[in-house]
């Protein structure tokens, strides 16, 4: 009886060790630190940001935001961040330039740039850009680079089939577009929102991103994306995935309360409510995360590699590049 009690007591002090390996808790860290920049890329956080200012989130959060990402990859690549909403290409470039110290966590913005149009309705597809003068920005950045991509599936030369008169500033073309009272022009939001409101009877024409989305090429056109530090991510899981479940519960909400969800993007220093309500719509906040981010971000990637390796960091990364829990 004895014999059979100390193998009994054994086998439950086993079983509770197992159990206790299995219920072990990561130790959190005492804040999530997260940059953000002004614009869509930082709208779709907004919500949880503010529940966790409320203490209702399951994390702590302490959140910086500027308006130019070289002002926040330096603090990220210290250590003085955990995570960050960038443009996407800056994933792979971060990746590159960190021997792999940078992941991409999530893409949490699609396309956001828009062919708009004033004083007229002569844009109604892709092929109507043809012989007309385009007023842009992101001249050697991603926008020229997906603009003359979706030019040349379409067989429009851009070099010779339309002109694109570059600007500085999205302000110099609203500008121009107001002083002329017509014209087209290549915008991001939220500065269609704001040329909407300078410019009488301005109007969207094309989307990018669905003209993209037309090519069926496996891919689409990505705006933003949140990369982490894999330090991080290897040391906290948990806490990681714990996250990623309450980021994507505030990209889902702002989308279905956009409302509410303007007046917290102004309480957050994006842009002003007016501007946020009638621009989140066409913002394309999203949250996609594992490996449904894989193959959209790849194809996306490649199109800027292929226009330009420096807009990726001179090369396209592997499958590394990628945070996916397991």
């Amino acid at each position: 009886m004895k014999k059979l009690t100390v193998l009994l007591l054994t086998a439950l002090l086993i079983a509770g060790m197992f159990a206790g390996c299995g219920a072990k808790k990561e130790e959190a860290p005492e804040a999530i630190r997260i940059g953000g920049l002004k614009g869509p890329t930082s709208m779709g956080m907004v919500k949880l940001l503010d529940d966790a200012a409320a203490g209702k989130s399951e994390n702590t959060y302490d959140f910086v935001m500027a308006s130019a990402a070289p002002e926040l990859t330096p603090k990220l690549i210290k250590g003085e961040l955990d995570i960050l909403a960038v443009p996407a290409n800056l994933g792979p470039t971060l990746y590159n330039n960190t021997d792999g110290e940078v992941q991409i966590l999530a893409v949490n913005t699609l396309g956001v740039i828009y062919i708009v149009e004033a004083g007229g309705e002569t844009v109604k597809s892709i092929q109507d850009l043809k012989g007309q003068t385009i007023y842009a920005t992101g001249k050697g950045q991603t926008p020229e680079y997906c603009l003359k991509y979706i030019l040349k599936e379409n067989g429009i030369d851009p070099d010779k089939d339309l002109t694109i008169e570059w600007k500085s500033e999205a302000t110099e073309s609203v500008a121009t577009l107001q002083a002329e009272g017509k014209g087209i022009a290549m915008l991001p939001q939220p500065f269609v929102t704001v040329a909407q409101n300078t410019v009488e009877g301005l109007r969207i024409a094309l989307s990018l991103t669905e003209e993209w989305d037309k090519l069926n090429n496996g891919s689409t056109m990505i705006t933003g994306a949140l990369v982490v530090r894999k330090e991080f991510a290897e040391k906290y899981p948990q806490t990681l995935a714990s996250f990623l479940e309450e980021y994507a519960a505030s990209t889902k909400w702002i989308n279905e309360n956009v409302e509410e969800g303007a007046a917290l993007v102004e309480k957050f220093d994006i842009v002003k409510a007016p501007i946020a309500k009638k621009a989140i719509p066409y913002c394309n906040i999203t949250c996609i995360t594992g490996n449904d981010m894989v193959e959209p971000l790849n194809g996306y990637l490649g199109v800027l590699l292929n226009e330009n390796p420096q807009a990726v960091g001179g090369s396209l990364p592997g499958d590394d590049l990628y945070c996916i829990l397991k």
